[in-house]
């Protein structure tokens, strides 16, 4: 609330929690841009898709020949330990430069 006027806190929280795992709040809370649209279907399929592969290689017949690495889907990465160690709160401008790409 800015002044007195606008929705209450509680409407706004309740809104942002009802924003869908593929959006850009959710990536940016998540850790990033590079989460931006990951939700929880594609890390289910990017798991599927390790497990076929892994599956392929425990019972492929190679012969002689040792089984092809696969690589993994390529995902985002993590946040790392420094990076959750180092968090601050921060400024709406601050929020303001990250959705706004400035």
């Amino acid at each position: 609330m800015i002044a007195g006027q606008g929705p209450s806190p509680a409407l706004v929280l309740a809104l942002v929690r009802r924003l869908p795992d593929t959006s850009l709040t959710v990536a940016l809370a998540s850790g990033g841009r590079e989460f931006f649209g990951w939700g929880q279907d594609r890390h289910l399929a990017a798991d599927l898709y390790d497990a076929v592969n892994a599956n392929t290689r425990a019972t492929g017949q190679w012969g002689r020949s040792k089984a092809p690495k696969i690589p993994p889907y390529p995902r985002p990465k993590k946040a790392t330990a420094n990076r959750v160690g180092e968090r601050r709160p921060m400024s709406v401008a601050e929020i303001y430069k990250r959705f706004t790409g400035r």
